[in-house]
């Protein structure tokens, strides 16, 4: 008797590549928690000794602000959309309260960064849901915007000096027993009103029906404008967030500081199994491919990779990876 076939003749279905695509589609965290599995035993296998708890602390802490962006960006591809703005919003948020602190005070300009970020995402949101321009100009088009804004608010606070709060160091840079990062006190919050939201609110749901098709949904009684406005402030403001940690964890704040990270976070996006054209995702699987990005980004640094190669490595990877989950999805 041939393998994978059983005693009535016929072939296990798990051997078969239908049931393996049927995987990938409906539970692609299996997979990905394997790719991550492999991922951090061919670190261990690279440089013995290097997984230990003190390793996952700070892994922890670099893959969390870079899941809160891929956080907005799955919220935005759900609808058919992409933020490529969260790079200069979190910068720019970042920049404003550190400038202003030591002037007005940590709280009151950490909810000037706030709500500077939250004005840039209603203009996204605006021209996206009412004046009907495609996501990709738009937000590529504002973020180019806020760089020109913050270049100027940078030469007009020219004398001030840039201070991050120490309640903002401590929330980026600290851990507490050894291996938990402090920033998981803004992560965790956010990540459930994410996940929680998706799966039982009826907000979550009107995200998957107009990524699914904005026209039924706009026959069904959804007012698409206000779903898409209300999901760029809540992308922006996400974003402002993920800034403020990361100009913890670096202790300065620059007007460029996250925009290395825009990219990452739509690779994240995607190899959690997010489509790209809207209705199906969500973000376990995102947090996941954070977590797979940051720990491939310390294997190659620890194979001492130039970073050209690094780079290019790199996109190969996130390429077969994101190819391979369309192809198995049978997405086109």
């Amino acid at each position: 008797m041939s393998a994978g076939v059983g005693a009535a003749g016929t072939r296990n279905p798990w051997l078969t590549a239908e049931a393996w695509r049927g995987l990938f589609r409906d539970r692609p965290l299996i997979p990905l928690l394997g790719l991550l599995a492999a991922l951090i035993l061919v670190l261990e296998l690279a440089r013995p000794g290097i997984v230990s708890a003190q390793w996952l602390g700070v892994t922890l802490r670099a893959a969390i602000p870079l899941a809160i962006l891929a956080g907005c960006q799955t919220l935005a591809m759900l609808t058919g959309g992409i933020d490529l703005s969260v790079g200069a919003v979190a910068s720019m948020a970042a920049f404003v309260m550190a400038t202003l602190a030591t002037d007005l005070g940590p709280g009151a300009a950490i909810a000037i960064g706030l709500g500077a970020a939250a004005l840039a995402g209603l203009v996204n949101g605006v021209g996206i849901g009412i004046f009907k321009v495609h996501p990709l100009i738009m937000t590529l088009g504002m973020g180019l915007v806020i760089l020109g804004l913050t270049s100027v608010f940078q030469l007009a606070m020219v004398q001030t000096p840039v201070d991050v709060p120490d309640f903002i160091e401590w929330l980026g840079s600290e851990t507490t027993m050894t291996f938990l990062p402090n920033n998981l006190l803004v992560f965790v919050p956010i990540a459930a009103a994410i996940i929680l939201g998706l799966r039982r609110s009826g907000y979550g749901r009107l995200l998957f029906a107009v990524g699914d098709n904005p026209i039924a949904a706009r026959l069904a009684g959804a007012r698409v404008w206000q779903v898409l406005v209300a999901l760029y402030v809540i992308s922006a403001v996400f974003a402002a967030l993920a800034g403020f940690l990361v100009a913890g964890l670096v202790k300065t704040a620059t007007i460029q500081l996250v925009e290395e990270s825009v990219l990452p976070s739509v690779a994240a996006a995607v190899i959690g199994g997010t489509s790209i054209m809207g209705g199906r995702g969500g973000y376990s699987g995102t947090i996941v491919g954070a977590l797979i990005l940051t720990v491939l980004t310390t294997l190659l640094i620890v194979l001492d990779m130039p970073e050209a190669a690094r780079q290019i490595l790199f996109g190969i990877i996130i390429v077969a990876v994101a190819a391979a989950y369309t192809r198995v999805t049978g997405e086109s």
